[in-house]
């Protein structure tokens, strides 16, 4: 066990394994994987929310893994819903002897469990909605990032989700005071990058891999299930512009091409991200990307101090 750290969390961009070195980190130390991914709490939504339950198969055995496939698409899971079920998660694992593994992800909730501030289930603010209805995403993204807040800009990648982001921090512009009821946590932050122009590729192919296992007819038959355009909108990138795709907005090679290009961006964001963090006084322990998987957990190990 290690002395000091009672939780690890893993982070990266977008398509950089940080799932796949969650669970193999996972397995190595009888631990279990906790996700903070804010798409993939959202059943039948795979492909576009990335996926892979195969990560969680380490030498036959299953990983167990939490916060994965727990709403039905339609439902808008909040940061107020994330926090309360991390720390649930988190209690009942570490009550069992085993490890939590923290992977993500999702700024806005790995800051809502990081931050532990008390959060409440925020309402939907119409009037202000009203005013800033008429921004664009940019406009959006550079007022939210001027509010005081532990909010970010990380998950914004729609209006929808700007729009939210804005009315949760508007709520939270006096601070909530950091609540000591809950678990106090002493995580060992890892961070998985690639030079630049290898995670471009990687990101790409991972998009491309995806198309051909048929991301295009989850999207179509979210549709058909009855979930309109505007509510798929709020799912994240993937769902915005197949979706446009296939309502005839455009044609298949200039929505690949949007989409290659938008979920570029939101890696950036990432980045931006993890710099903030850093700022903050995060000590992110940085691995490259290319490394053996059997080395990047020997470092988390010797970081661990683990006995």
């Amino acid at each position: 066990m290690p002395n000091n750290f009672n939780l690890v969390t893993v982070l990266g961009p977008t398509a950089s394994g940080k799932t796949t070195f969650a669970a193999q980190l996972a397995f190595r130390i009888n631990g279990e994987v906790i996700s903070a991914d804010s798409r993939q709490i959202y059943r039948q939504m795979n492909l576009g929310t990335g996926k892979d339950y195969s990560d969680y198969r380490v030498l036959n055995a299953q990983v167990p893994f939490h916060l994965i496939d727990i709403a039905d698409p339609g439902h808008k899971y909040s940061v107020f819903e994330y926090q309360r079920d991390f720390f649930r998660v988190f209690s009942d694992i570490q009550s069992r002897g085993r490890f939590p593994v923290l992977c993500g992800g999702s700024g806005m909730y790995i800051d809502a469990a990081m931050q532990r501030y008390r959060l409440v289930d925020v309402p939907r603010n119409d009037t202000l909605r009203a005013e800033l209805g008429s921004k664009t995403l940019d406009e959006l993204s550079a007022f939210l990032s001027s509010l005081k807040s532990l909010h970010n800009t990380t998950d914004v990648d729609t209006l929808a989700h700007a729009l939210r982001a804005i009315e949760i921090a508007m709520y939270y512009r006096d601070i909530p005071a950091k609540t000591n009821d809950l678990p106090v946590l002493n995580p060992l932050f890892i961070g998985i990058r690639f030079e630049r122009e290898n995670e471009r590729a990687r990101i790409t192919e991972r998009l491309e891999k995806r198309l051909q296992q048929g991301m295009v007819e989850e999207v179509r038959q979210l549709l058909a299930s009855g979930l309109s355009a505007d509510s798929l909108n709020y799912y994240g990138l993937e769902y915005r512009y197949i979706t446009r795709y296939l309502l005839g907005e455009m044609d298949y090679k200039t929505m690949v091409s949007l989409l290659n290009t938008a979920i570029h961006q939101f890696a950036k964001r990432q980045h931006t991200w993890f710099r903030k963090m850093e700022r903050e006084g995060c000590n992110i322990h940085w691995l490259d990307g290319p490394m053996p998987t059997p080395e990047k957990i020997k470092t988390t190990l010797k970081l661990l101090e683990w006995q």
